[in-house]
């Protein structure tokens, strides 16, 4: 009986080893974070946390989800980068970090953005919630909104911009997954890698924007995305570094030391690339097969992965490692660009370690009842 007993508390024990995280790893870094986190931009996995789920005060952190909600309506068709936007009486009086907007002064929306990104602009950041929803507090019920549909259950805005009030609040975990979120718009992380940007340059107001995050300039492969500070919250950061297809995300909170912010992150993404490697096998362009189109314009259609397609391990962890491909033999026109028509697992073993989408590259309008009657008869012919 003890024996059996034994046996089932070492399965349990085994299983409870393959479950655990990489978080679990056995590891204390030299942070002044009151709360820190990385993670795996790939998949999304938490590779270390300190109190990720604390409560704290995100400052300009902020921003981020400002910036997501602005690339959101842009994607959308909703405004241009290139749409004129004039300050409002209330925009404009915002202070702290700020471009010094006037009352009715006119720039565009990308110099707004860019004042947001790398100025940190209180100003610019209401004036342009302000141009996306209407009114500043319609568009922090976009942010709420936004959040809760991300399920960040931690997470509650006051404003658009991180000045301090009680019940503005968030935590690394859930800025982490606002990170992940900005990746997927391109713009974000053109915005937030520009380090110096003038304008009003023709008048006499001339004004320029520099870059609040620093890792831009002192660490390899850093390219976004926000910094904060205030009283409250101390200094933080939501950064992203990419470095041989390797990506991660992270997020620094309650940082008591002036550019300790950028210590932490450095801390992070050191420990990161010490650690961990990324096995790529395709990127997001390559053309791994085709699928025969059913009654199209065109009888087939290239396939390609959604995204890259690899996988993030511990170093020494990547031998052994294929990536196995299916895709569907037929679909029925019209397809669209970017359908999922088939997977590709990355495998070790049996074990599927990640499994991710392939897609069609091209749209295929359905074709001509004319077309399809010679298919046929050219392959009775034939036969």
């Amino acid at each position: 009986m003890k024996k059996k007993r034994y046996f089932n508390i070492f399965c349990i024990v085994l299983l409870l080893s393959f479950l655990v995280p990489y978080s679990a790893l056995a590891v204390e870094l030299p942070l002044k974070a009151s709360s820190a986190i990385l993670l795996d931009a790939q998949s999304g996995k938490i590779l270390y946390e300190k109190d990720a789920h604390k409560v704290s005060y995100p400052a300009s952190m902020t921003k981020i989800m400002t910036l997501i909600l602005a690339a959101e309506a842009i994607e959308q068709g909703k405004i241009k980068l290139t749409d004129v936007v004039t300050a409002s009486e209330k925009a404009s009086s915002y202070g702290g970090s700020q471009i010094f907007l006037a009352a009715g002064e006119k720039l565009t929306l990308k110099e707004l953005l860019l004042g947001i990104a790398l100025a940190s602009g209180n100003d610019a950041s209401v004036a342009v919630a302000e141009y996306i929803a209407g009114t500043h507090e319609a568009f922090v019920d976009m942010m709420n909104e936004k959040a809760a549909e991300l399920g960040l259950k931690n997470t509650h805005f006051v404003n658009c911009n991180g000045l301090h009030d009680p019940e503005h609040y968030s935590t690394a975990y859930d800025f982490a997954q606002l990170g992940l979120l900005a990746l997927k718009y391109p713009l974000i992380r053109e915005l937030s890698t520009v380090k110096h940007y003038r304008i009003r340059e023709e008048t006499s107001r001339p004004f320029q924007y520099d870059n609040k995050n620093k890792l831009l300039w002192t660490y390899e492969g850093a390219d976004g995305f926000k910094t904060g500070w205030t009283v409250d919250a101390k200094y933080c950061l939501t950064a992203t570094c990419e470095r041989d297809g390797l990506r991660f995300v992270s997020v620094v909170t309650g940082v008591p030391i002036k550019s300790g912010h950028f210590a932490d992150a450095k801390v992070l993404f050191d420990w990161g690339y010490s650690q961990f490697t990324f096995k790529k096998f395709y990127e997001a362009a390559d053309v791994i097969g085709s699928v025969e189109v059913g009654k199209g314009v065109v009888d087939t259609v290239e396939v390609v992965p959604e995204n890259k397609v690899g996988i993030t391990v511990l170093k020494g962890e990547d031998k052994d490692l294929r990536a196995e491909v299916e895709i569907e033999p037929v679909v029925d026109s019209p397809v669209h660009k970017g359908q999922v028509v088939g997977h590709v697992s990355i495998m070790r073993g049996e074990e599927v370690l990640n499994r991710m989408n392939l897609v069609t590259k091209e749209s295929v309008e359905k074709g001509s009842w004319w077309r399809e009657f010679k298919k046929v008869l050219k392959a009775s012919l034939a036969g």
